[in-house]
Order: structure tokens, then C-alpha cells, then sequence
């Protein structure tokens, strides 16, 4: 077997563990190439299992429209989460980080309090601060409730993740094929190419040193 082979198998292994006493699991997806990996994979075990996704209102259209046609491929339980008071273009009148609290992390937490097992797509190799990211460990709520926090992926690379959706002819966001590495809402996503931000969203936030308080909470999934 190809050792993304092995790791797809010891994924579904962990993921079919982690259920077998779950009461409410539920997966996060901004519908990246390793969230719909993970998607797949889920879905081997739990094919009804609540993919949640964080409609904040800045996306690309072509997210929202790769999001749709993957709920109908796979015929997924899409829950979308929205603020409560969305406000479009904050990160331009406030900050980035007002725009991220108000639209991913505030909306993700409320939402997750209705779950006790939560699935990530969190990988070792996306940046530094998530090298000794666990494949299980607990993750306390703002309210102080405590939920599993289940990331299956933790120790695949970007190229086991693609390896894997060719392998199984997934079909991927087409806004890679336009140079995204790493794509997110619209205002802080940008090409390898961009000469003013980088090679990624993350450099995006390179002057203060770390990553926004929705990335943080969120990753890409």
C-alpha cells in the first residue's frame, strides 16, 4: 500500500474511534482541499455527520458555489453559520481581526456548544504554531464548556492531501488553478504570486507576528 494509503487508514481507524461515543459530532469545513479530504473520509464512517461552514459574507463566489456542488455530490448535512449582526466590509472599517471575531469566531463558538466531538482538518505543516498540534485533545469553549477537538489529518502533508483527492478523483476548488495556496474570504486571500502579501493568507498577517484570532480558533476548516 502508498503511505497515503496507510494514512487514510488510520484516519478512518481514529475517526470511526471517536464516534463510537460521540453523541453530537459535527465537522468544520471552509471547503479547502483538506476539508473535503477529511469530508470523504468522515464520511466512510458517519455519512450524516453535520458539516458546518462559516458564511462570512466575504467569501469568493466561487467557494460558495464548489460549496453547493459538493453538498449535492455528496448529499452532506450542510449546516451554514451566519452572525447574528454580520456586518460586510468591517475588516476595512475596523480590523481584521473585529472582522474575523464578529464573522468566524463568534458564530463557530455558539455553534459548537451543540456538539461534543469536533473534526478538524488542522495539519501539523500548515505553520509553526500548529507543529505540535494533537490528533485528540480537548478544546474549552469561551463559555468554559469542554469539547473534543479531532483532527485526523494532523500529520499529513499538503501533498498527502492532494495525493489523496487525485486518488479518489475528488474534484478541487478551482481557485487553485488560478494560483491560491490557502483561500479564505476573498479580502485577505491572495495569489502565490502577490508581491504585496506573499506567498499565502498567512503572510498576510506577517507585521504583527501571528495569526488573527479567527485563524487561530478556525485553521482553514
Amino acid at each position: 500500500m502508498s503511505q497515503v494509503t496507510d494514512l487514510a487508514a488510520m484516519a478512518v481507524d481514529l475517526i470511526a474511534t471517536q464516534l463510537a461515543d460521540a453523541r453530537k459530532p459535527a465537522i468544520t469545513s471552509s471547503f479547502q482541499s483538506e476539508c473535503v479530504v477529511l469530508t470523504d473520509l468522515l464520511r466512510q464512517v458517519r455519512p450524516d455527520i453535520p458539516v458546518l461552514f462559516l458564511d462570512t459574507f466575504h467569501h469568493f463566489p466561487q467557494t460558495l458555489a464548489y460549496r453547493d456542488e459538493m453538498t449535492a455530490r455528496y448529499g452532506l448535512n450542510l449546516i451554514n453559520l451566519r452572525a447574528a449582526e454580520p456586518n460586510i466590509g468591517l475588516w476595512k472599517t475596523e480590523s481584521t481581526e473585529a472582522c474575523c471575531a464578529r464573522h468566524k469566531v463568534g458564530p463557530l463558538f455558539s455553534s459548537l456548544e451543540n456538539y461534543d466531538v469536533w473534526f478538524t482538518a488542522l495539519r501539523r505543516d500548515q505553520s509553526p504554531s500548529r507543529a505540535n498540534l494533537k490528533e485528540v485533545e480537548p478544546f474549552k469553549l469561551p463559555s468554559g464548556n469542554a469539547i473534543r477537538k479531532v483532527a485526523p489529518l494532523a500529520a499529513w502533508t499538503a501533498r498527502d492531501v492532494w495525493r489523496y483527492a487525485k486518488d479518489h478523483e475528488i474534484p478541487l476548488l478551482s481557485l487553485y488553478e488560478l494560483g491560491y495556496t490557502s483561500i479564505g474570504c476573498e479580502p485577505c486571500t491572495f495569489t502565490a504570486t502577490s508581491l504585496t502579501w506573499g506567498r499565502t493568507r498567512a503572510s498576510a498577517w506577517s507585521t504583527s507576528g501571528t495569526l488573527p484570532t479567527g485563524h487561530i480558533a478556525l485553521g482553514r476548516s
